[in-house]
């Protein structure tokens, strides 16, 4: 009768005792089971189903054996767990069903930010005042500030499921610093000038590189990911489906849902391409590739360096970041009086609401000939049924 090699063994005529490993103790707890074989064995399943639990962090010991001393005990105890070693583990979780991009920016953030901040304190310390006081003295933008609160937010949510702690302290809530109204933001498009300088200046697969860019709006982790099967010459469209970011090794799905798209091929991103299939099209499925090694781009960042940079020394234009040539593109639909909802969508935006946010001064407004087209359309008929109803002889 006894079974004792597994962890289980029979406690008494009623009962079935459970030896397992939790938090560093070895704990013992009792089922109201008769010891009969089966009931063993059950009893062998419910503890191999125990220590899955305490494997990948779901073990909730009060729900588990909620008459048990020991339930109290641990509660305590993971309310007082230290919130560096808490955020390591979370993410060593996580990283199974993160984005690697997603999974290296919270290890950044985690590292060089919350632990510093808040690593030597335990989960059970940790309220609203206390990230107030730490993040005042962190001077970043908002943005950043965002960034790094929601990492910590996705973190103690987990927390609170696991009920490790009662609630979120920032849950519906995120601390702000003032910011200065700033004259100018990041949104540097480059001159019609500019773009034409840099053309002239760019020669085969660099010119095909930044002519494609100006006229697509891609993020450039899109434009390196790109594949020759994305595009679809007699519709007239490119499929935008992945990107490749510094962290992933591999290209992976588009940053959001939104971001996967179809984007319609322009004429000029057309010449782009039809210059580029003449150079690469042989070469594999990557449409642009590395200009000096001839292999695909590794990173978004690489870009800068091989291809922006010498192009705009030898053009002799303003530094600007890859990423502008997306405002650009931007910029020009919008002043050419393009649907903003149109843009929004060739852009990967969810709606068109940051269009006019960012690009607003773009977007056309009161110039000379507005209301030119609505007067040209309507205005004669309301002119002929002004006419009618003031005219007795009618």
């Amino acid at each position: 009768m006894g079974r004792d090699g597994g962890g289980v063994r029979p406690a008494s005529s009623s009962s079935i005792e459970i030896t397992f490993q939790y938090q560093g103790v070895r704990c013992r707890e009792r089922v109201q089971l008769k010891p009969t074989a089966a009931n063993l064995k059950k009893a062998e399943q419910h503890k191999s189903a125990i220590e899955y639990a305490i494997s990948n962090g779901t073990f909730d010991y009060a729900a588990t054996f909620p008459r048990s001393k020991r339930a109290a005990q641990f509660a305590r105890a993971s309310s007082n767990q230290n919130i560096g070693v808490y955020l390591d583990e979370w993410l060593e979780r996580k990283t199974k069903t993160f984005k690697s991009s997603t999974t290296a920016l919270y290890r950044s953030i985690i590292r060089s930010i919350l632990k510093p901040m808040f690593g030597d304190l335990s989960l059970g310390e940790l309220n609203k005042k206390v990230i107030k006081d730490q993040l005042s003295d962190y001077q970043v933008s908002n943005s950043r500030l965002t960034t790094v609160q929601t990492c910590f937010r996705s973190a103690l949510n987990d927390a609170v499921e696991d009920e490790i702690i009662e609630s979120n302290p920032l849950s519906g809530w995120a601390y702000k610093n003032r910011e200065e109204i700033k004259e100018e933001d990041d949104v540097d498009p480059f001159t019609r000038e500019e773009q034409e300088a840099l053309l002239r200046a760019a020669r085969g697969e660099t010119w095909a590189q930044l002519q494609f860019a100006f006229w697509t709006g891609l993020r450039p982790s899109e434009l390196i990911a790109l594949e020759w099967g994305d595009i679809d010459w007699i519709a007239g469209e490119i499929r935008i489906v992945r990107a490749k970011t510094r962290a992933a090794k591999v290209p992976e799905s588009t940053k959001t849902a939104s971001s996967r798209r179809t984007v319609k091929l322009l004429g000029p991103a057309r010449e782009a391409l039809l210059k580029q299939k003449e150079l690469t099209f042989l070469a594999g499925k990557h449409v642009f590739l590395n200009t000096i090694t001839g292999e695909p781009w590794r990173h978004a960042g690489y870009i800068y360096r091989v291809i922006w940079v010498p192009a705009m020394k030898k053009a002799g234009v303003r530094w600007r970041r890859p990423y502008q040539s997306r405002h650009t593109y931007a910029s020009m639909m919008l002043s050419a009086g393009e649907n903003p909802m149109w843009v929004a969508q060739q852009m990967g935006h969810k709606d068109w609401t940051m269009i006019a946010k960012v690009y607003g001064r773009w977007m056309p407004s009161a110039d000379v000939g507005a209301g030119g087209r609505a007067e040209a359309l309507f205005a004669r008929n309301a002119s002929v049924m002004t006419t009618s109803s003031l005219d007795p002889a009618l």
